[in-house]
C-alpha cells in the first residue's frame, strides 16, 4: 500500500515548503505550506501565524493526511506512484476535481468520491501509463483553466512543470 509520509514530501515541496506567501490574483489567498487561508479558514496553524509563530510541522501533515489523503483513499491505493500523483493533483485542484479525473483515466465513473470501484480500478492499472494519461488529463485542464480565466495564465507555467516533474 501507498505511504502518506513518501507522498507528503513530495507534494510539500511542491507547494514551495514552509512559507508563508501571498501572490497577486491566487484565489487561496495567504499560504502557508499550501494550505491557502481563503480555502481553509479554520486551519489551526492560522492562529500561530497570526501571533508571528510558525505552526508545527506535525500541524501541516496532520492536515494533508486528513483533507486530502483519507479523502483519496492514499492507504488503499496499492501502487505509490498512483496515489502520490492523485494526492499532489487533490491538493492543488481540488479532491472532487482530482478524483474526477482519476476516475475518467481509469475508466470508472467520474463522479469526483472514491469507492471501492475506484480504488480497485487504480490498483489494476500500470502505475506508469495512469502517471502519463493523469498528466495529459491534468495538463488539459490546466489549460481549459486559463482559457476560461486569462488572469490565472500567470500560473500556467507552474503548473505545468509540476505535471513534468512526475512523469520524468
Amino acid at each position: 500500500m501507498a505511504n502518506f509520509l513518501t507522498a507528503f514530501e513530495s507534494m510539500i515541496r511542491n507547494e514551495g515548503g514552509y512559507k508563508l506567501h501571498t501572490v497577486a490574483g491566487d484565489r487561496g489567498g495567504m499560504t502557508y505550506a499550501g494550505i491557502a487561508r481563503n480555502f481553509h479558514p479554520r486551519w489551526p496553524g492560522w492562529s500561530a501565524i497570526d501571533r508571528g509563530e510558525i505552526p508545527e510541522t506535525e500541524l501541516v501533515r496532520q492536515f494533508y493526511q486528513e483533507n486530502f489523503w483519507a479523502a483519496i483513499q492514499g492507504d488503499q491505493i496499492t501502487h505509490q506512484t498512483v496515489a502520490r500523483s492523485l494526492f499532489d493533483f487533490a491538493v492543488n485542484a481540488g479532491v472532487i476535481t482530482a478524483v474526477r479525473l482519476a476516475q475518467i483515466v481509469a475508466g470508472t465513473t467520474p463522479d469526483g468520491k472514491i469507492g471501492p470501484k475506484t480504488v480497485a480500478a487504480l490498483n489494476a492499472l500500470d502505475p506508469e501509463k495512469f502517471v502519463l494519461s493523469f498528466a495529459l488529463a491534468k495538463l488539459a485542464r490546466y489549460r481549459d483553466i486559463v482559457n476560461k480565466d486569462r488572469t490565472q495564465q500567470k500560473f500556467l507555467l507552474g503548473w505545468v512543470n509540476r505535471t513534468l516533474k512526475e512523469v520524468a
